[in-house]
């Protein structure tokens, strides 16, 4: 009988070591995806430089253009496809995959003769990177017991804004841009453990078996979940985005006195920080609240702290670094919340196609509603009415999930 105990205690922490080691290969896929999608970012002056020569203003800003915006072109697909693609050959693969394909072209960027190049070196680990926010809470949400399961999936969404705080450091210790993009050895390390190390979710095996695969066809239920995720992760994903994008420009439209680079500085301190917050509690918060009260929470507490921040504030004072980093708070806790809220939607042989979906419906429509924030400035007279007037998609969100439960 101790001879069996022993066996089962031993079989249990076996599992559970294989669950932790899972996890933090999720969450550095997702730090790794935010070091190298910022990278380029930070290092961007020097190459286009480097690769173009003495080029005009307008020329820079051309060349910037093209590495930038097929960046997000090829993560946006990446997006919709890396989630269909974990339905068919499994999480863990599908993740090994991505991570070690955006590892690759990232590495290959630092041998790059031309800009051109350049462009499709990041296009391509674009493309790849792009399925990393998709797959690792899907494969968090099925392989991790129900009990700490929002906690975990809370703490792997602040992986990427890691990795983009790890940017700016890696800027700060490596001058050669070229031995910057090595780092895409990281990724690729990540693929490699992960096929070594990470079981494969039970579910979508049992979903391949022959009894799993009678339902192959999406239900109505499963068309109503995808609009309802979808309006849900968009309409945060949009004013968040179109926020944070143009609120260091709004702090400085409030200063009359000072060039502003200290008070933009704080305020996107304190943005970050709050989300990296948010983000990490959000697991305890849903354990608490249940994830739909804890989303309406999220969303009415956006919409309160909008109205105050920009429709009050006129001239520039300390307390809105307070009402920044509240509104921070609740931007970071919704983004832990919505990982754990979308994959839940669907059953799991459309969970990852859809989840897919429903993320990156919202960030097309980021990218075109950001490009016109420059017209409704113009038209709304002014960064405060704009970025209130963003607030109000806000309340598609919380209507969303008050009335369709």
């Amino acid at each position: 009988m101790d001879n069996i105990m022993t066996q089962e205690r031993a079989g249990t922490g076996k599992i559970g070591m294989l669950l932790w080691i899972s996890f933090t290969l999720c969450l550095l896929s997702n730090v790794a995806a935010g070091l190298i999608s910022t990278l380029m970012s930070v290092y961007l002056p020097v190459v286009v430089k480097d690769l173009s020569g003495q080029v005009t203003g307008d020329e820079f800003n051309h060349i910037s253009a093209y590495i930038n915006s097929l960046y997000i072109a090829g993560w946006a697909a990446g997006g919709f496809m890396w989630g269909w693609i974990s339905d068919r050959i499994g999480r863990v693969k599908s993740l090994a995959l991505s991570v070690g394909v955006y590892g690759i072209f990232t590495m290959l960027i630092s041998s790059a003769p031309s800009w051109e190049l350049v462009v499709v070196f990041r296009l391509l680990s674009g493309f790849a990177a792009g399925g990393i926010l998709v797959i690792t809470p899907t494969l968090l949400f099925e392989i991790w017991p129900e009990r700490t399961r929002a906690v975990m999936i809370g703490i792997d969404s602040i992986g990427f804004p890691i990795g983009i705080f790890s940017a700016g450091l890696v800027n700060y210790l490596v001058k050669d841009w070229r031995m910057a993009f090595l780092l895409g050895a990281l990724p690729i390390t990540v693929a490699i453990l992960s096929l070594l190390l990470v079981k494969e979710s039970e579910h979508w095996k049992q979903s391949k078996s022959p009894t799993g695969a009678l339902r192959l066809r999406p239900t109505p239920a499963d068309h109503s979940n995808l609009f309802k995720g979808a309006a849900i992760f968009g309409s945060m994903l949009v004013g968040l985005w179109g926020m944070f994008s143009w609120i260091p420009t709004w702090v400085q439209s409030l200063l009359t006195t000072s060039t502003g680079q200290a008070e933009r500085g704080m305020a996107m301190m304190l943005l970050g920080a709050g989300g990296l917050t948010g983000g990490f509690i959000s697991g305890w918060v849903c354990n608490r609240l249940g994830v739909r009260r804890a989303m309406m929470l999220c969303f009415a507490g956006c919409i309160i702290l909008s109205g105050i921040l920009f429709g009050l504030n006129k001239t520039f004072s300390p307390v809105i670094y307070a009402e920044l980093a509240a509104l921070s708070l609740f931007f970071g806790i919704s983004q832990g919340l919505l990982s754990i809220y979308i994959p839940q939607l669907f059953p799991v042989h459309i969970r990852g196609t859809y989840t897919g979906i429903c993320f990156n419906i919202g960030r097309i429509v980021t990218a075109i509603a950001i490009f016109f924030v420059g017209v409704f400035v113009s038209a709304l007279h002014g960064y405060g009415n704009t970025l209130l007037a963003f607030a109000g998609i806000f309340i598609l969100g919380f209507v969303t999930l008050f009335f369709f439960p």
